[in-house]
């Protein structure tokens, strides 16, 4: 009897980290789940605890593959991007809580770098980013600061850093590996996204030792092997990408001019640009995309910080909501907005504004308004907010987009899928696999393992589940969330 081959995805999220085993047509065999805990020390700021990072995601591992027939035939990993940890090589121990990807302490060192035209122009050149507190650079640079010794001990070699993924590698592999790919290593602020490489004057102008980065290997390939120790089977690790990046790929969005859109905590939208990086006139971001066997795709970008965490703030700080299910419901029982608009900028506002002074803000609000109006308000601000996004991609590629493949856990509200494909006018889709992140990492592990021959021949596994076709002019809707936007933007002073 053969045994089918299947893929370990070990997705390490903001709120939670997951084990995904898949089988060969991209169908879900077992799953494993765990909550990890939301730090916030200082308002704007916003930790992880790394050893619950690590050991959540061990504990997930091991649950599914406890569950699986036989060992898979590879893993890939996938990972908060942005989000950076400090740790020591002889220990592997972590020095300080990670430093979240959503946090905004680092705004005024970003502000100052903002000033340095030349800098900020080479940023853009390089990079493909902009200087903002949500990439990586800033994040390691104030950790290297502010943790008594870690900038010598980091010149001297002492110190590793990296990305979520590199820390999973690095502990995974037991101390062997350190590595990251390039869709990981393209959200720092320190790497060339055209030579493909860490650039000298970046690190050097950003103060971060080179000594302490991680190699950049292909997404698709080699990054050594998972302890037997740890996970019972000395299992290859043959991809890693970041968390968007492997959604876009899990969507099967391999040609350029398609493009997904990924509801979780945050909303990413990401249009494939294939071998060219294009540089945008409209706020977004070029980024790499994936790199197999040397080839490089790129993506434009556009990030959404609040989305399904507007919709937690409901939950647990208001208190006015038992479940995020409950939203659908709600958003639905009325006809209207009323004229409440909620602007989730609790953490900022990213593309295509970039105001990390930005506030959260709402507006409109009556004596009638309840329950249902900010449960709606939560919703549309999610749809809005990648509709402007949406907007500027339009903008920059000279053409309407065609269609918008969704996924994330939010993607299984039909009120907002329907809402999005009204403000958009064009088709939402969703897939029959939601965990499209989760996929895409396995994907790759499977494209480095053999599994599949080459991409397409995973694509040719992805299948559509619901298709959600434009209904109503929302256009009145969207400029007057643009009104509203308008009054949550540079709220926040030093003082405050």
């Amino acid at each position: 009897m053969i045994i089918p081959r299947t893929l370990l995805a070990l997705d390490a999220g903001t709120t939670s980290t997951r084990a995904i085993l898949f089988a060969e047509d991209g169908t879900i065999v077992a799953v494993a789940q765990r909550e990890i805990r939301q730090h916030y020390p200082r308002p704007g700021w916003v930790e992880h605890d790394p050893e619950e990072i690590w050991a959540t995601q061990l504990a997930c591992a091991r649950d599914v593959l406890a569950a699986a027939d036989a060992p898979p035939a590879a893993i890939g990993i996938t990972n908060q991007r942005e989000t950076v940890i400090l740790w020591e090589r002889k220990t592997g121990r972590p020095l300080a809580n990670a430093i979240v990807w959503q946090d905004r302490r680092t705004a005024s060192m970003c502000e100052a770098i903002k000033a340095d035209v030349h800098l900020t122009a080479l940023i853009r050149e390089r990079t493909g980013l902009v200087p903002d507190p949500y990439f990586t650079a800033t994040k390691l640079a104030w950790l290297l600061d502010n943790i008594p010794g870690a900038r010598a001990r980091a010149e001297a070699g002492d110190l590793a850093a990296g990305t979520v993924d590199s820390f999973l590698l690095w502990r995974l592999t037991e101390g062997n590996v350190h590595a990251t790919d390039p869709s990981n290593a393209s959200r720092t602020m320190l790497y060339d996204i055209h030579s493909e490489a860490w650039d000298d004057e970046l690190c050097s102008r950003l103060r971060v030792p080179k000594a302490v980065l991680p190699e950049v290997r292909d997404s698709a390939g080699d990054f050594g092997s998972a302890s037997e120790r740890l996970v019972g089977h000395a299992v290859p690790i043959r991809g890693v990408a970041g968390d968007q990046q492997a959604a876009t790929f899990g969507q099967a969005c391999l040609e350029p001019g398609m493009a997904k859109n990924t509801y979780g905590t945050g909303c990413f939208v990401m249009l494939n640009t294939g071998d060219t990086a294009w540089s945008s006139a409209n706020g977004l971001l070029t980024t790499t995309g994936w790199r197999i066997q040397g080839r490089t795709t790129y993506c434009l970008e556009g990030s959404v910080f609040v989305a399904g965490a507007a919709v937690q703030w409901l939950r647990d700080e208001l208190g006015i909501i038992a479940s995020a299910s409950e939203t659908e419901a709600l958003a639905a029982s009325l006809e209207g907005n009323d004229g409440v608009y909620l602007v989730p900028a609790f953490t900022g506002l990213g593309a295509p504004h970039w105001d990390a002074r930005a506030r959260g803000t709402l507006l409109g609000l009556t004596r009638g308004a309840g329950r249902a109006h900010l449960a709606r308000a939560a919703l549309e601000a999610v749809a809005y907010q990648s509709a402007d996004i949406l907007a500027a991609m339009a903008a920059d590629a000279g053409k309407p987009l065609l269609e918008l493949r969704i996924d994330g856990g939010m993607a299984g509200n039909n009120w907002l899928c329907q809402f999005q494909a009204d403000l958009l006018g064009v088709p939402v889709v969703r897939p029959q696999v939601l965990e499209t992140t989760a996929l895409g990492a396995a994907a790759l592990a499977g494209l480095a393992a053999g599994v599949w021959p080459d991409a397409s021949a995973f694509a040719a596994t992805w299948r559509e589940q619901r298709r959600f076709m434009p209904q109503t002019d929302r256009s009145a809707e969207l400029a007057r969330w643009h009104d509203a936007v308008a009054r949550a933007r540079a709220w926040h002073r030093d003082t405050d």
